[in-house]
């Protein structure tokens, strides 16, 4: 099979991430020209009028965000599949979702309100990573975390806090719109502020990533045993890789809810197309994952406008038939890699 080459590949991943943020900014509920763009960009946020109000204000902070979303649940999906060596394990598969979700229950019934923008997101991300460390907790043994351990313990952790949040819509039922919204994820409330943080966070994280975490990846490609004969401190990478999946989905889930098939399609896709090399799986992978979650927030603000459909249920409808492709196609070339 034909493999192109790790410049040419992400070169093309990063110039249609780019192609995909031009699309986004065109359509939408009000359709902006594409001359007019130019002109607004290079006015800066100081363009006046409605279309530049839109583009500065709601667009742009919207569509970027969205690239970071994905971006980070693309990361954290190769992370995860090369730490279980599984192809079928995504971001949320260590329970920091249902963690998410139970810290941002709590604020929506109202254990606590700040009246801030941020009360929301700092919940959510306080309640992944007590979920973290709760699997973490639970998966230690003499120094050392077996990953069928921490498999079976973010199952369980994530069914019990799944419970929990379904406890709360069952006693406080007039908050179910506003909670079942935010489960399936949206970008409605995306600022400035909010990326002016969340970027940098993903960014430097999956750079760092990128930078530390690949070779080990590789090395235990080849399994724990072997990976240690190389030279590898097993546990202390596997500590690390599971920490920085862990933070990346963290973020993602507290800014945009829990939004499904980015994590697991991306890595899968770009591994079919360039090999097992996570040196070429990672980035690749964040840059698809960006990729898609751009175009999938672009469709759910343009299919039903001026209504918005949450961005979780685009993924899906849209993840799910190219999943079972990719997994059917693989099935006939004889395994999963």
């Amino acid at each position: 099979m034909w493999r192109p080459s790790p410049p040419l590949f992400l070169g093309s991943l990063a110039l249609l991430l780019l192609a995909s943020l031009m699309v986004a900014v065109h359509v939408g509920g009000v359709l902006i020209p594409w001359r007019e763009i130019w002109h607004l960009l290079g006015e800066g946020p100081s363009a006046q009028g409605p279309l530049g109000s839109i583009l500065w204000q709601i667009r742009l902070p919207r569509i970027l965000l969205a690239a970071t979303v994905g971006a980070a649940l693309g990361g954290a999906g190769t992370l995860f599949q090369g730490l279980f060596r599984n192809p079928m394990a995504d971001p949320y598969v260590m329970g920091v979702s249902s963690g998410a979700a139970l810290g941002a229950a709590l604020y929506i019934v109202g254990f606590w309100r700040s009246g801030s923008s941020w009360g929301l997101p700092a919940f959510a991300f306080l309640g992944a990573a007590l979920a973290l460390f709760l699997v973490y907790g639970l998966s230690r043994q003499n120094g050392h975390v077996p990953v069928t351990y921490l498999l079976l313990a973010g199952v369980a952790v994530s069914s019990f806090l799944a419970a929990a949040v379904a406890l709360l819509v069952y006693f406080y039922p007039e908050h179910l719109r506003s909670l079942y919204f935010w489960l399936l994820g949206s970008f409605a409330g995306a600022t400035w502020r909010r990326l002016a943080w969340a970027l940098p966070c993903v960014g430097i994280t999956l750079l760092l990533a990128h930078l530390f975490l690949v070779r080990p990846l590789n090395l235990l490609l080849a399994g724990e045993e072997q990976a240690h004969h190389l030279g590898l401190a097993v546990e202390r990478a596997k500590v690390w890789i599971l920490f920085t999946g862990a933070f990346l989905t963290a973020v993602a889930v507290s800014l945009s809810g829990m939004i499904g098939f980015v994590g697991l399609v991306a890595p899968h896709a770009v591994r079919l197309l360039v090999g097992p090399d996570h040196r070429r799986v990672f980035l690749g992978s964040a840059l698809l994952g960006g990729t898609f979650m751009v175009l999938a927030d672009s469709l759910a603000r343009t299919l039903l406008s001026p209504q918005e459909l949450p961005v979780g249920i685009v993924t899906s409808l849209v993840g799910a038939p190219f999943f079972l492709y990719l997994l059917f196609r693989t099935k006939r070339g004889g395994a999963l890699d």
